[in-house]
């Protein structure tokens, strides 16, 4: 059975990365030209306007409560238009790579304040049985923790080259336009592909390997 207080700890992480990567979504469309994220009040840190209740707090309680292998959620999506950019396709590209690179940069953040931290504090050390040191500093240590894995994970699995997916967005704003116009009209269809990829371990083979090679290099 989890522990209580580490099923927090897991949710606020997750909150963090999924506000941060819509509030990037957001950020870069309004730099592209497209203020229409920043008008409805989404490029902010506030969870509250980009909580969904399903993907930001049912899934993930579900996901721990059953002891899934990986934590996944989703905030509500920024409302970009693409027509305010000043060069659409090049916009596109941009706003679909900032999610991404926002967990990315967090993740990196998070392990540097870790290994920071560990390094101030020798008394502090980690085994398989978990933390060892001082105990009230353990919620924070597991927060830096799941940090930096729950932005890793948000951001590699969001790097699948299927719409909705930021990797198809991206995708679809640096192919040429024939090719383009085939990915976008895999979209309406492209969270059952997803769906059934993960059902058949397709994404866990793609997002396993990169995992363990982004944390060794955080390490």
């Amino acid at each position: 059975m989890s522990d209580p207080r580490t099923d927090v700890v897991q949710i606020v992480a997750l909150v963090l990365a999924v506000v941060v990567h819509e509030t990037a979504h957001g950020w870069a469309a309004w730099k592209n030209g497209d203020p229409t994220a920043k008008l409805l009040g989404r490029i902010t840190l506030n969870p509250i306007p980009h909580v969904d209740l399903f993907g930001s707090v049912i899934l993930p309680v579900l996901l721990i409560v059953t002891n899934a292998p990986i934590l996944i959620g989703w905030a509500k999506p920024v409302p970009v238009n693409a027509r305010n950019f000043r060069n659409p396709r090049r916009g596109f590209a941009q706003v679909s790579v900032a999610g991404p690179a926002s967990n990315f940069l967090l993740a990196v953040l998070a392990a540097g304040a870790l290994k920071l931290w560990v390094a101030l504090d020798p008394s502090l050390r980690f085994d398989p049985a978990g933390w060892h040191g001082i105990h009230i500093a353990l919620p924070l240590i597991l927060f830096l923790q799941y940090t930096v894995l729950t932005n890793l994970v948000l951001g590699i699995f969001n790097l699948f080259p299927i719409p909705p997916l930021d990797g198809g967005h991206f995708l679809m704003g640096v192919l040429p336009p024939r090719q383009a116009a085939a990915l976008a009209r895999v979209e309406p269809y492209g969270m059952v592909i997803v769906i059934g990829l993960v059902m058949l371990g397709a994404i866990d083979l793609f997002l396993r390997p990169i995992l363990a090679l982004m944390v060794s290099l955080l390490g």
